[in-house]
Parts: structure tokens; sequence; C-alpha cells
């Protein structure tokens, strides 16, 4: 069973009296443990194509499942509950909370489940050790830089063992040096066998990764592996 599979996907906006169609038909599957980067410039879908992938958005038209799950007409409440349970994300801005150290950065989206005080902290710490950052635990996001606030938002959409995890533009912000060692964290992850999907406009970084998914006005226009998946 694929990870996520999208059917005769769709997506429309209503903008004053204008109707958009932003995605146009797609096919897409995702397989656990892939590596992948969506690319397209802006207005191309690539945006409005994770939000539905993440489960921020449902489609118009067509069919979506993760993880086994259809999720095409879910309601706010499941949405968000996939989010939770299934799902991490890693953004261009960080995200982080300003007045909360790291331990309680990647601590956060385990708040609204039932996990204990006691493994909140343990799987917090243990998030924060693959990413290198456990002699940085008690430091707050200004005491911190670029990358190493970009490997705590890692850490924290690691928490919760998410079943994919999607990085938008996760390098936008980073001079070049740094944004080569978050992409070498994400192939280490990928390697440990973490699926990870990486929404960009930049071609050098969509190169780095095994898989390229290319979109544009609204439709994928190329689907390229380094490796094919055995049939």
């Amino acid at each position: 069973m694929s990870l996520i599979e999208l059917r005769g996907v769709k997506k429309r906006y209503i903008v004053g009296e204008q109707e958009i169609l932003a995605l146009n038909g797609i096919d897409l599957t995702i397989e656990q443990g892939e590596y992948a980067a969506i690319i397209g410039p802006s207005g191309s879908g690539k945006s409005t194509l994770m939000h539905l992938l993440g489960c921020l958005d449902t489609p118009t038209d067509g069919t979506m499942t993760l993880d086994g799950v259809d999720v095409s007409k879910a309601s706010g409440n499941r949405l968000s509950e996939m989010r939770n349970q299934k799902i991490g994300f890693v953004f261009q801005s960080f995200n982080l909370l300003p007045k909360f150290n790291v331990l309680q950065n990647v601590e956060l989206p385990m708040v609204y489940s039932s996990v204990s005080a006691s493994e909140r902290r343990q799987r917090a710490l243990e998030a924060i050790e693959r990413v290198e950052l456990q002699n940085r635990v008690k430091n707050t996001p200004l005491q911190l830089s670029g990358g190493q606030m970009q490997r705590v938002a890692i850490a924290r959409a690691l928490v919760n063992k998410p079943k994919i995890i999607f990085a938008d533009e996760p390098t936008g912000n980073l001079d070049s040096k740094t944004g080569a060692n978050i992409l070498q964290l994400f192939r280490e992850l990928s390697q440990q066998g973490s699926t990870i999907v990486l929404v960009t406009h930049d071609n050098k970084i969509a190169e780095q990764t095994p898989r390229r998914i290319r979109i544009a006005d609204g439709l994928i226009v190329d689907d390229a592996r380094d490796n094919p998946l055995p049939a």
C-alpha cells in the first residue's frame, strides 16, 4: 500500500468573481521511505499540492488517501488529527516560539496529545540528539544561528514519529553552506527510513533528491527517479 495516493485531484479557488484552477488533475503516489522534491515556479501549483498532501486542505475533485485513510472529504478536525499523528512540517521561516527554549519548542507537538510530561521530554531529547543539538536544549531561538533554528524545526517535525515530513523551502532563509548542511541532514534522515518531501523552486536543491516531481500550470509535467522503484 502506498503511503500517499492522489487520483484525479483538482483544486479550485474563487477569488472575487474569478475561478482559479490551481491543480488540474493530479495523479501521484508516494511510497514509504521515499525522498522526493516537488519543484516548480511561483504560481505552478506546488504550494497548493503541498497543502493537500499535508492535510492542510482537501481537493475540490478527485481522491486522496494517506496511510490507507481516505482524506478527500475529511472535516477540519479529522485533518488536524491526521496532521498531528502522521505528518511533520519544516518551514522556511522556522516557526519557533521565541520565548521557548529548544526543548520546549520540540516538545510542543506532543502537548496536544496524551503523551505524559516525562515521555514528552524523553522523545524531545531523542529528536534533538538526532539533529545534533543536545548541547543547546536550554537556548532560545534568539541564541541560535539560522541553521541551528532549522535543526530545531526538523527535530520538532520528527518528535511525533510522523509517517512523512514536508519541508517547504527549508533552506530559503539560510546561506549556501548552512543550507547544504541542512540538506545533508535530510539525506541522513532519509537513509534512516524517514519519508521526506521537499517543496522548492530551486533546481539545484531538487537535484539532490532521488525523485523530482515537476509541476507547472497545475499539472505534473515530469516525475523522474534516479533509481526507479521495482514494479
